[in-house]
């Protein structure tokens, strides 16, 4: 019988390409999720009913799982119960991949459960992720109508595509040699938000441009959506990144044996995501 892969986070971004990935290979692949009922997932993968969070829920998950990946909720109030869950999962597991993200090894939440796994688990590989190109989805509406607005145009990001992250999870779950390796997972280039918006326009057939948002007002609408020190966190990384470009790593290269895929192609995959977000009128 194949081996059985523990996926958490199974609907979201990384997780479908890595259930996908995994089954593609041949492999079993059990779901932890909070909403069975709308996972959408294939009918070969065993959905299970739980919350990543609690104990009780990832040990019955986990029980007969060769190897689990594991995505944490990232906020700091989640790192209190991070030990007793990955505890939990050790009992069962030997191998746990984390999706992390770069500055794990500085401090937040990344760093907090980076520790924990360190500690408790035989095998591990750190996915220490630069940022999701699926995130540009946010413009949607605002490409469609000609005109995105936001701060710093000029920040340039190695965003990555969720399908490199989910390859190189499902090479370091099921293949030797990547226990202890934390890599850094980006694209193969450092592009602008405004250059960003232009692949975008060209892939959906529209014209559209960046405008300049000032730096305040963009903060007053981050902050009545996560909180002032969270809003003034990310401006700060903003800024920063508007003076350096983010690093572009040869990990993805070096794992998959391909070049990573580039933003334009992140864009043209997710052509009909765009055209859906501008219909539903979603942002």
């Amino acid at each position: 019988m194949a081996p059985l892969f523990l996926v958490t986070g199974a609907t979201g971004n990384t997780g479908r390409p890595v259930v996908a990935g995994l089954l593609a290979e041949g492999y079993r692949v059990r779901a932890l999720t909070r909403a069975p009922e709308r996972a959408a997932l294939p009918a070969e993968v065993e959905v299970v009913a739980g919350d990543v969070t609690r104990p009780a829920d990832v040990a019955a998950a986990a029980q007969g799982a060769t190897a689990a990946y594991l995505i944490w909720p990232g906020t700091d109030e989640a790192a209190t119960g991070v030990g007793e869950v990955v505890d939990a999962l050790s009992r069962h597991i030997g191998r746990v991949v984390y999706l992390s993200a770069t500055g794990a090894e500085e401090a937040g939440i990344w760093g907090a459960v980076e520790r924990v796994i360190r500690n408790s688990v035989p095998e591990w590989t750190f996915l220490r992720v630069t940022g999701l190109a699926v995130n540009a989805l946010a413009w949607a509406d605002q490409a469609h109508r000609g005109v995105v607005r936001a701060p710093f145009g000029q920040m340039r990001r190695s965003l990555v595509h969720e399908h490199d992250v989910a390859a190189v999870a499902v090479r370091a779950l099921v293949d030797e040699g990547h226990v202890g390796r934390s890599y850094v997972i980006t694209g193969p280039e450092a592009i602008s938000q405004a250059d960003q918006v232009r692949v975008i326009a060209d892939e959906i057939g529209q014209t559209a441009v960046w405008e300049e948002q000032p730096p305040d007002e963009a903060r007053l609408a981050l902050a009545a959506d996560v909180g002032d020190d969270f809003a003034d966190a990310i401006l700060q990384a903003w800024s920063e990144n508007a003076d350096t470009p983010e690093a572009v790593s040869g990990d993805v290269a070096h794992v998959l044996g391909r070049p990573a895929l580039t933003f334009r192609q992140w864009a043209r995959d997710h052509r009909t995501d765009f055209v859906a977000g501008q219909d539903d009128g979603e942002s």
